[in-house]
């Protein structure tokens, strides 16, 4: 069976940059710069992706495209005993899929619930309550967890679009990533441009770009910087194998994977202009959070609802920044379950399609789990 393969270089580069660039960038990276000293963690983060992200990311492209196999194929076909490697890497990767697309469907759910912000107009304990109430809550019976329903719907349609992105390989997803990988571009600076204009901004640059050189002496902060490095940029979740297979032998892997690497780098650092400016245009900027989770779904909530005297304006702000953070979802989700797919397509010869559906099957069931009660608490 012949192997699929990118349309373009540059197809390829926004495929890897789309899985690259995702919630832990919107999120997480600002919550870890705030609770790191700013800048200090900001240089430990690029220090980690030069001597680590890039050599690392270019060698698992590189082996992909050498051996036209996904993870546990290509590692294989350097040792016999590593294609284990590549099995820990896909399981891995499936695993982060089944909760993804359940955190997925919850930014998609927000999404639709932002026009109750209009309503929350400085109301902050509304706003911080919203995705509680809304999101995660379920009924039950004498205890019983049952699923909540607007939760169900939420992930069914995220895998919906996962599916949808990646039914056909690499030509979908080159049809896709198009779109998804330079809009949440374009919303984030809109946010960054009303964050940038709001009373406090200016402490809040000095607190993200400044470093605080004390904080350099802490070991957590040094532990974070490479998990985030190596989280941000997909590295050992059988992504980039698969990418790599797909890659004409002409490819120039050295550039792309610096292109690749800065790129998400970028707009890591633009989601924190967003987030700094936001809330510290909102005077919250001590209550940002590590946990993306909290960030996301509880405290920049209240950012939204204080942020003009306008209802309208503030459920509009609200809903575009959950737009963003669905587009930078749906590539990296996607590109996950193409990184598992095409590992086990490769090693069992199935159809890539027949194998891309079981394997969404199977994961969405697991990931009704976040549906319930059992779901995060």
């Amino acid at each position: 069976m012949k192997r699929a393969s990118w349309a373009s270089r540059s197809t390829f580069i926004l495929a890897a940059v789309g899985s690259a660039v995702g919630l832990g960038n919107a999120w997480r990276f600002p919550g870890l710069v705030a609770k790191h000293g700013g800048g200090a963690f900001l240089l430990v983060y690029l220090l980690a992706m030069l001597v680590l992200g890039i050599p690392l990311l270019s060698m698992e492209i590189a082996i992909g495209r050498k051996i036209k196999k996904g993870a546990p194929g290509s590692l294989r076909g350097i040792h016999k005993s590593a294609e284990y490697i590549g099995w820990g890497a896909t399981a891995n990767a499936f695993l982060i899929a089944c909760y993804y697309a359940a955190v997925f469907g919850w930014v998609l759910l927000m999404m639709v619930m932002s026009y109750k912000f209009a309503g929350m107009t400085g109301n902050a304990d509304a706003a911080s309550t919203l995705w509680e109430t809304t999101i995660k809550t379920t009924w039950g019976v004498d205890g019983l967890s049952i699923i909540s329903t607007p939760t169900l719907i939420a992930i069914l349609v995220a895998w919906a679009l996962i599916y949808y992105c990646i039914r056909n390989g690499a030509h979908s997803v080159s049809k896709v990533v198009k779109f998804t990988v330079f809009a949440p571009v374009v919303i984030m600076v809109i946010m960054a441009i009303k964050g940038l204009t709001m009373p406090g901004a200016g402490a809040a640059m000095q607190k993200l770009f400044i470093p605080d050189f004390s904080a350099l002496a802490q070991s957590n902060l040094w532990v974070d910087a490479i998990g985030q490095v190596f989280y941000s940029l997909s590295i050992m979740m059988a992504i980039m194998f698969a990418y790599g297979s797909y890659l004409d032998d002409s490819a120039n892997i050295a550039v792309d994977a610096i292109i690749i690497a800065f790129s998400d780098m970028a707009i890591s650092v633009l989601a924190g202009v967003v987030m700094f400016s936001t809330m510290g245009g909102v005077g919250m900027l001590g209550d940002m959070s590590a946990s993306g989770i909290a960030t996301a779904f509880k405290i920049y909530p209240m950012a939204i609802v204080n942020m003009t005297d306008i209802g309208w304006f503030n459920a509009l702000f609200g809903s575009l920044f959950y737009l963003c953070l669905a587009t930078l979802a749906i590539d990296s989700a996607f590109s996950i379950v193409e990184g598992v797919s095409s590992a086990v397509s490769d090693k069992f010869d199935l159809r890539p399609r027949k194998t891309t559906i079981a394997i969404c099957f199977i994961a969405g069931l697991i990931s009704l789990i976040f549906a319930t009660g059992a779901g995060v608490g």
